[in-house]
């Protein structure tokens, strides 16, 4: 069996301040808006092109950005699952293709339309 092929689509993080995540990316990196959860007034979670996500968590007492969660495309779901049961790792409560890995990471991992994988780890971006 091939080792299936990933890449990491986005990158979760837990914010006090949403607004200013947004701006931040926005400006100084031109990400926009791919989805919101709730309003634009009143986002709870916020996708930017790019691969960044932001999860509202005004009441939080660490420091900003903690990381939430990494979000895999994957060019064979099920084959990555499978591989994943080498590992110790366990399956949270969000559904079987999101995994606690032993040192706490959490990776949630998505099933890629065909060939998205492919054309997205073709792209050399140092060229």
């Amino acid at each position: 069996m091939s080792t299936p092929r990933a890449y990491v689509e986005h990158v979760a993080i837990w914010v006090k301040d949403i607004h200013w995540h947004i701006k931040f990316f926005h400006d100084v990196c031109a990400m926009t808006m791919r989805e919101v959860q709730g309003t634009l007034e009143d986002p709870v979670q916020y996708w930017t092109l790019g691969g960044m996500q932001f999860m509202a968590k005004p009441d939080y007492a660490g420091p900003e950005g903690r990381l939430g969660h990494l979000g895999v495309m994957c060019e064979d779901l099920e084959a990555a699952l499978a591989a994943a049961q080498a590992f110790d790792v366990t399956e949270m409560p969000q559904g079987r293709n999101w995994l606690r890995l032993p040192d706490g990471l959490a990776v949630e991992f998505i099933q890629a339309s065909a060939g998205a994988v492919a054309r997205a780890l073709a792209i050399d971006p140092r060229a």
